[in-house]
């Protein structure tokens, strides 16, 4: 199943005519998780067509007003579109605090619910587990930014193997039923006694899709760790490379550091963000990036970038087709 990472807003703290405030939303399976919630955030949702009482999951990098003035309008129309579960909101420490104080949303006057999960930058000690469901899970690493920011890797979790109907029929295995408990994982005892193992008709685990987002921040350590082998890496490029002294005075990356990250990190794709706004045309970023990392491009807003699993399994089912 495909996830589809869209970005809303791609501008830097201040918003243009063509670049809105900080949001990429990824769309899977008809659910919705959101990185970052700038100002104006809901009606890029609905410019997207994404449904706004779909999202299960917010996760805030930092509490500049840029990345999350648009959380209490979003969790407020939420509560009027008749949602019955809970929705998490992740973000450093004072989070809570934001939105307790902010009118009529707070956790205790949502009707649908609403789970403020904190973390405090300054203690993670690696990656932590931040969210998790049956499919994947959602880690964060403190990034290095004036103030206490997080960045967020979504990890598709390991599914099983292809199966291999001819390799099992060969072993004498005919029943369907049998084919079904050999590739969740049971052996099956034939007949005649022979017992035949699911590695002999299963292939490897396939590995799932990852999805890195970093800014705002300096090209740090845990932000590679946070892209190591990402299908995608959302990263800050607020400036070009001449002006890496700014970048370094305010915490952000230019387009050149992103894409050593990328590089180093051994990522698919990186996509530009946090443009700054004395950049009206982004080609020279992205050119800058592709110089040191060729898979570079700007973010754009409300294009669909697709994550297919299909795609990364390819490789791993040639390998395994002589099995078959």
């Amino acid at each position: 199943m495909e996830s589809t990472v869209i970005p809303l807003g791609t501008a830097g703290a201040i918003p243009t005519r063509e670049r809105h405030l900080s949001a990429v939303a990824m769309e899977r399976k008809g659910r919705l998780l959101l990185f970052d919630c700038g100002e104006g955030t809901q009606y890029r949702l609905l410019h997207a067509d994404l449904n706004r009482a779909r999202v299960d999951a917010v996760f805030i990098t930092h509490l500049h007003g840029d990345h999350l003035y648009g959380l209490p309008g979003l969790a407020a129309t939420i509560g009027q579109l008749q949602r019955d579960r809970a929705m998490t909101v992740v973000g450093p420490t004072g989070l809570q605090r934001f939105m307790a104080a902010a009118a009529g949303v707070s956790e205790r006057e949502m009707p649908y619910g609403l789970d403020v999960v904190e973390v405090e930058p300054a203690s993670i000690d690696g990656a932590v587990s931040v969210y998790e469901t049956e499919e994947f899970v959602v880690t964060a690493r403190p990034l290095k930014h004036r103030v206490p920011t997080v960045g967020y890797r979504l990890q598709e979790k390991p599914r099983r193997g292809r199966f291999y109907p001819a390799k099992a029929r060969s072993l004498g295995v005919t029943d369907p039923h049998d084919f079904g408990r050999l590739h969740g994982g049971d052996s099956v005892t034939l007949p005649d006694g022979t017992t035949v193992h699911p590695s002999e008709v299963v292939g490897p685990m396939r590995p799932g899709i990852s999805f890195a987002y970093c800014t705002d921040t300096r090209p740090c350590d845990c932000g590679r760790a946070l892209a190591d082998g990402a299908d995608l890496l959302i990263h800050d490029a607020t400036f070009a490379h001449d002006l890496v002294d700014q970048a370094r005075e305010t915490g952000h990356s230019t387009a050149r550091e992103a894409a050593s990250v990328a590089r180093d990190a051994g990522v698919n794709r990186l996509l530009l963000t946090h443009l700054s706004a004395r950049y009206e045309d982004a080609s020279d970023l992205v050119e800058e990036g592709r110089a040191v990392f060729p898979s570079t491009d700007a973010a754009v807003e409300l294009r669909r970038y697709v994550l297919d699993p299909r795609e990364k399994w390819a490789d791993a089912a040639a390998r395994d087709s002589a099995n078959s």
